[in-house]
């Protein structure tokens, strides 16, 4: 379990492809300053297991067909920023929501808005997790918690289906400690969206 806020901005030092998986590398001093074999860390919003600590600042994680099918990891190579978190701890504060690090689907960077004090982010919302998403509500794009500042459907969607979107509103600090600063329009992002609404929809459906 995690709490959506990002500890350290991290970077992928080796990747390697296999059959139907793949192993990365990841740079990251601060988390792996107190992980272990088999600790969670979160990669970009996915919760993916330490499998080897390497050069005192890194750690290996292998990724199934299902996780690089599910999420953007897939697309992620050498040099590619990522946004960690170590799993909570029972007794910290919850900063953000409960984030189970669990990618429900992807997005894709619409557009940005930027002001002297953040920049609004559009991101395309897929359908089948739409329903989840409400104003003010909280929603993970790459593992940072993040609250839904704007909804709406797009006059001419660039795909068949995929016209809802949703917009979230970035401080200087997320803007500077997370790869949202620099995510460019087209960007893929994992999402996650409240689990709570996913257990009421479940409840009312056995109902």
């Amino acid at each position: 379990m995690f709490t959506g806020i990002v500890e350290e901005l991290g970077e992928i030092v080796a990747t390697e492809r296999l059959a139907d998986a793949a192993r990365l590398t990841i740079r990251g001093g601060l988390v792996t300053s107190d992980a272990g074999h088999g600790d969670s860390i979160a990669v970009n919003g996915v919760c993916l297991t330490v499998v080897e600590l390497v050069g005192g600042d890194s750690f290996t994680v292998d990724v199934m067909q299902e996780t690089l099918d599910r999420s953007s990891i897939g697309k992620l190579d050498t040099g590619s920023k990522v946004n960690l978190e170590r799993a909570a701890a029972l007794n910290s504060r919850l900063g953000g929501h409960l984030v189970q690090g669990h990618v429900d689907g992807t997005g894709t960077v619409l557009s940005r808005t930027p002001s002297e004090n953040w920049d609004v982010v559009r991101i395309s919302l897929p359908d089948k997790i739409a329903r989840y998403v409400v104003e003010k509500g909280s929603i993970t794009v790459d593992g940072i918690s993040l609250t839904v500042s704007g909804l709406g459907v797009a006059d001419e969607p660039a795909e068949a289906g995929s016209g809802d979107w949703f917009e979230v509103s970035l401080i200087p600090t997320t803007l500077a400690l997370t790869n949202l600063g620099f995510a460019t329009v087209g960007t893929t992002v994992n999402l996650e969206v409240d689990v709570i609404a996913k257990y009421v929809e479940r409840l009312q459906q056995r109902g």
